[in-house]
């Protein structure tokens, strides 16, 4: 971070600009003092024409080129007046130039200042303090009441209130208990916790965000790209027009005046001004944009899809209720059906295990276990051989299931539950019913960002159809297609890529391929996911569904004051020639002139910080 060089390197072009101001000032009211015009001029010139050599020399287009052409015709002619305007443009347009990287940062600022450096670290029985850098992963570091977290890693002992804002941005302290994950950097404003470290150093979830953070603005908008392409034309077409101009009329003022109406610092530093702050915005509210590209093709969106497990509803499945079949208890599917989860990381397997814990139930450790993605789980224990999964993978498998106990499994699927079957052998031995609820104030949010210009919402999901349209019904999805693979969504998502700008909306675990592939991939809850932060185009740190909206709103405003600087540029260099043209403006005026309203575009850009 170079926050402290950054704001020197502003104060001096302050100087320099206060310098050029008061030389003009003495010159135009005490002529007497015209020498200090002159020596100031040609201080302030000399970086210029270097800047503009050294382009030349690398065969660029740049704004210093155009400023040092008219510069040195300038000093020929000896405009005193019109060097200085010159120059004072040119600092004018760097001071806000630095302002954009100093802002570029300030989402960070906040955060490195406060990185810890000590950690209390139990080992062998003994605590002690050490650097935070060499706490190793499997350590018990320990937070007392006001002290940040230096790691990320799951409690150990003890419950606390933690701030996480942060990292999140989220206004309210979240409670956390023995077994949940604590995040580096976040404060612990109630209680006292022990911690077994997972993640240190640059694998902590603070480190991957200011990362992520720092390199957004290498990735320009196509508007800023097509704005930079622009400005070359621009700057050789001008250089080529004034230089035939002054074979035809031979008149040098006329040229010189050409020259300082055409420069365009203030555009080169307005668009990038602005996508700088709607990525600085966005940071600071815990939506983390990969760069300005992503800002722009926010506003193109034509066609949004959401994951529905942890994304559309709360992702956290419980177990409703236990059916067993002839010759077996509830007990008895439980101790089935958690030998067979116990391995597993999907969410009906780690519901089930919940579960079988809450009943007392002793769950074995399974000596083979087969997961089938999006299916199913095969395991073996104790010579018997289980099966848990949908009813299509029991169907593929030959397990029998008789007509009595298919409408009993068919009642209850057609209740919208998720329906996990249990076999033992080549019979179904039952089934459990599990529930998952749909989150808070979704179809309001839904219907806003179809509002915004989406023009359809899609729904994609493993589950049965029943599951998926009660899930659309209550949240207002257009469109739902239920019981997919992960292949499957993919293949969804790309049929609807060849006609639209599309949006996926996923947790960024199960759904990191359709994110990675969709226009813009949006991982919600990203915070301390590493497949999240590594295939969305926008990680949004906080599982808040309501940022989607909002985002889409900071990115419509932001191209839209792009494009009112792009106009305003136009009609303002339009205004200009006319007036040179019609002798209005001779070299000295025109350079007034282009200092003056070089500031209309950038004012508009900072308008944005409010």
């Amino acid at each position: 971070m170079e926050g402290p060089s950054e704001e020197r390197a502003i104060k001096k072009l302050i100087n320099l600009d206060v310098f050029i101001l008061v030389s003009v000032l003495l010159s135009l009211f005490l002529i007497k003092y015209e020498i200090i015009i002159k020596v100031v001029g040609i201080a302030a010139t000399v970086p210029v024409i270097l800047n503009a050599l050294k382009a030349i020399k690398n065969r660029k287009v740049s704004i210093d080129l155009l400023a040092g052409i008219a510069l040195t015709v300038s000093l020929i002619e000896g405009e005193w007046i019109s060097v200085a305007f010159i120059n004072l443009m040119i600092t004018s347009a760097r001071i806000f130039a630095r302002y954009v990287e100093i802002k570029s940062h300030s989402a960070l600022e906040g955060l490195i200042k406060a990185k810890p450096t000590m950690a209390t670290v139990e080992r062998d029985g003994q605590v002690f303090d050490i650097p935070v850098e060499k706490v190793a992963v499997g350590d018990r570091v320990i937070v007392e009441l006001g002290e940040k977290i230096p790691v990320d890693g799951k409690i150990e002992k003890g419950e606390a209130v933690i701030d996480q804002s942060s990292l999140t941005g989220e206004s309210v302290p979240v409670f956390k208990k023995e077994g949940d994950n604590v995040l580096s950097f976040t404060t612990v404003v109630s209680g006292n916790i022990k911690i077994v470290v997972e993640k240190v150093g640059k694998e902590t979830a603070f480190e991957k965000i200011i990362k992520l953070i720092e390199t957004a603005q290498g990735n320009k908008a196509h508007i800023e790209t097509i704005g930079d392409n622009f400005s070359k034309w621009y700057i050789g077409i001008t250089i080529v027009g004034s230089i035939a101009i002054y074979l035809i009329s031979g008149n040098i003022d006329l040229v010189l005046s050409l020259l300082l109406v055409s420069c365009a610092d203030d555009i080169a530093v307005a668009i990038p001004l602005a996508l700088t702050t709607a990525l600085t915005h966005s940071a600071r509210h815990g939506a983390i944009v990969k760069g300005g590209n992503y800002i722009e093709e926010i506003s193109k969106l034509k066609i949004m899809f959401f994951d529905k497990t942890g994304t559309l509803t709360e992702g956290k499945l419980s177990v409703e209720k236990v059916f067993s079949f002839d010759g077996y208890s509830e007990d008895d599917i439980l101790d089935l059906a958690g030998t067979a989860s116990l391995l597993s990381h999907h969410p009906v397997a780690q519901a089930i295990c919940e579960y079988a814990k809450k009943k007392d139930r002793w769950v074995d450790e399974p000596e083979e276990m087969e997961e089938v993605m999006g299916k199913g789980i095969i395991a073996r224990s104790k010579g018997k051989s289980i099966t848990t999964g949908k009813l299509q993978f029991f169907l593929e498998k030959g397990i029998e299931i008789d007509k009595e106990e298919m409408y009993i499994i068919n009642e209850e699927r057609d209740k919208g539950f998720n329906i996990t079957l249990v076999g033992e052998g080549d019979k179904v031995a039952g089934f459990i019913v599990l529930a998952d609820t749909v989150k808070s104030g979704l179809k309001e949010i839904i219907a806003e960002i179809k509002k915004l210009g989406i023009e359809k919402t899609v729904m994609l999901t493993g589950d049965n159809e029943k599951i998926a349209e009660k899930v659309a019904k209550e949240t207002g999805i257009d469109e739902f297609h239920a019981n997919l693979l992960p292949e499957e969504k993919t293949r969804y998502l790309s049929e609807y890529m060849k006609d639209y700008k599309v949006g996926m909306v996923g947790d960024g675990v199960n759904d990191a391929p359709c994110l990675a592939i969709a226009d813009i991939g949006i991982a919600m809850g990203a915070i301390g996911s590493d497949s999240a932060i590594e295939s969305a185009d926008i990680a949004m740190m906080r599982d808040d569904l309501a940022q989607i909206p909002e985002l889409m709103k900071i990115s419509r405003k932001t191209i839209s004051t792009i494009r009112q600087n792009l106009i305003m540029w136009a009609v303002i260099n339009v205004i200009g020639f006319t007036l040179v043209f019609t002798g209005v403006l001779i070299p000295a005026s025109a350079a007034g002139y282009n200092f003056l309203t070089d500031f209309i575009p950038i004012i508009n850009s900072l308008r944005l910080f409010r």
